[in-house]
């Protein structure tokens, strides 16, 4: 028997969210789904393979705060379906120092709004808590307990490995070169042949305008290359997850960072620090720029994290002018949907892929999705303002 080129939905970009849509595909139609995959199956050329992710309730608007929640109960269910698990709560810390870029009061009022409970401290009593930092007295700190780390590989595996237990046919190394609409079908032509789909997401991050403008048009997305660091930690031990909380340092520039986990040491990373670049042009190779910045933070900040490097690692950001979601339907498509993560995406992972799904099977959500539409002006506008913050 052949290959089958039929489907009911096809899923193009297996990464965080691609995942999460084939295994809600198959939810649904079983060995009707489909997933393609530009590269390798866990490849290391997008934004969405490394040992953990970030995730949070603590977010700048009521939509993000809300849907996290929503993320949290998604997750659960996965872990549940895989016998796995794939989140570790640490508690996580929004550091402000004087030079924080403005957003506090609106984290606030979202966190009120959903009914999301916090702490707030001075510098001292963080340091007393947790004397791995160096902090001046300047520096704000909100502790949220829900706060904590999304083993991201491992997520993404579990996903499509759910979704292949449920017959979903997932095929790697299968570049979408041709997106046609033929017979009421999708007709997608790839570097293993031509598959057809009465559905279609699109959740390819950084080569995502490929293919939308091949349906509707392009949006405005920029790509940037950035790194993370993992460190042989002076005190590895005082980095232990139950020890070390997620933090992300709420100044200008912006950084983050996790306790060890995958790697005997701290990570950390820049948000929005590198340069523009496309998915095929980017390159591999850490910059030293951007490693001295990283380092110089750990040495100010937490010197028993800092140490030789144990991996150097680059990713891409893909983002939207306002830094927003796209989780919509395509313009004059009522069942071709396109997902576009804005490089903050992973932890909310799990509900984002089924919202896609629900979009192209039910044309509607239930998940509230509405401020993050394709239509807004930011994302097709000639000069767009671009705030990168979150």
């Amino acid at each position: 028997m052949g290959e089958r080129r039929e489907f009911e939905v096809a899923v193009v970009g297996l990464g965080g969210l691609g995942s999460s849509a084939l295994f809600r595909a198959a939810e649904r139609v079983g060995s009707g789904a489909l997933g393609l995959e530009r590269f390798e199956l866990g490849h290391e050329r997008g934004a969405s393979q490394d040992h953990s992710r970030l995730i949070r309730l603590s977010y700048h608007s009521p939509a993000y705060v809300r849907f996290a929640l929503e993320a949290y109960e998604a997750w659960a269910e996965v872990e549940e379906r895989a016998g796995e698990r794939l989140l570790l709560q640490t508690g996580g810390i929004d550091l402000y120092p004087e030079n924080a870029h403005g957003w506090m009061d609106d984290y606030v009022r979202s966190l009120d709004e959903v009914g999301v409970a916090y702490e707030w401290m001075d510098a001292a009593e963080a340091r007393r808590r947790w004397p791995q930092w160096r902090l001046s007295d300047d520096v704000r700190v909100m502790f949220q307990e829900r706060t904590g780390i999304v083993a991201a590989a491992r997520a993404n595996a579990a996903h499509r490995r759910l979704a292949e237990s449920l017959g979903a046919t997932i095929l790697d190394r299968a570049r979408v070169t041709e997106i046609r609409e033929a017979g009421g079908l999708y007709e997608l032509a790839t570097e293993r042949g031509t598959f057809r789909a009465e559905r279609l997401i699109l959740t390819a991050d950084a080569w995502t305008n490929e293919l939308l403008e091949q349906l509707w048009r392009s949006i405005n997305l920029t790509v940037t290359q950035e790194q993370v660091h993992y460190y042989a930690s002076a005190d590895v031990d005082a980095f232990a997850p139950e020890r070390f909380p997620v933090w992300i340092w709420m100044g200008v520039p912006s950084f983050y960072g996790f306790p060890a986990f995958g790697l005997p040491g701290a990570k950390i990373g820049w948000d929005v620090g590198g340069q523009e670049v496309t998915g095929d042009t980017r390159s591999f190779e850490p910059d030293p720029d951007y490693a001295a910045t990283l380092d110089a933070f750990m040495r100010e900040h937490l010197p028993g994290g800092f140490g030789p490097y144990l991996l150097q690692k680059t990713c891409l950001y893909t983002m939207t002018p306002d830094r927003d979601f796209v989780i919509d339907l395509v313009p004059g498509h009522e069942r071709a949907a396109v997902g576009q993560g804005a490089a903050h995406a992973f932890k909310f992972a799990s509900v984002f892929g089924r919202s896609l799904v629900e979009l192209v099977f039910d044309g509607k959500t239930r998940s509230d999705v509405s401020a993050w539409g394709i239509g807004r002006e930011t994302l097709t506008a000639a000069d767009p303002v671009k705030i990168f913050y979150v």
